[in-house]
């Protein structure tokens, strides 16, 4: 595992306080600076399945254009989703979904933006997932065997924690 970032790890974990109970971690006194976060994932399907997505056979309708609208919706409700995550104004969202023929797979990739004093990478993580979850839902009914599958960062920048590349 390759990681690449300017600080190390915090010595506890910041979502909890001295006595142990779940809190929102303040972030007021941190200073709002541009970040982003891309993740991925991808939804591997059977043959046939990806002829009926290719094909706009799909009884659901249009399933990459869906899922695509369906992991920006999600990336703008991580907070609601996410116990303690932190409602954030999102600058930039973008959600792509590439038919892979050679694996037999849907490949996703989320890339999020905002300028405030706290991280995108969960929204990013969330649209992948709920990109994927969408799917699978919609293409169920004739792909029961559908696998979601290595759902990651991929990039992450600005903070203090400087930037993290998978990888490098």
């Amino acid at each position: 595992m390759a990681r690449k970032s300017r600080k190390t790890k915090p010595s506890r974990l910041t979502h909890f306080d001295e006595a142990g109970r779940a809190q929102m971690v303040d972030v007021s006194a941190k200073p709002a600076t541009e970040r982003i976060a891309v993740a991925s994932g991808h939804v591997t399907v059977a043959r046939q399945t990806m002829r009926l997505i290719r094909a706009g056979q799909v009884k659901k309708g249009d399933v990459l254009s869906v899922a695509e609208l369906a992991g920006i919706m999600g990336a703008k409700r991580t907070h609601e989703l996410i116990p303690l995550c932190h409602p954030l104004a999102l600058s930039a969202l973008s959600v792509v979904l590439k038919p892979n023929l050679r694996q037999s797979r849907i490949d996703i990739t989320a890339t999020v933006k905002t300028t405030g004093p706290t991280g995108v990478e969960m929204e990013a993580l969330t649209a992948v997932s709920v990109a994927a979850l969408t799917v699978y839902d919609m293409c169920k009914a004739v792909d029961r065997g559908m696998v979601l599958g290595d759902i990651r960062l991929e990039h992450k920048s600005g903070g203090k924690s400087g930037t993290y590349e998978r990888g490098r």
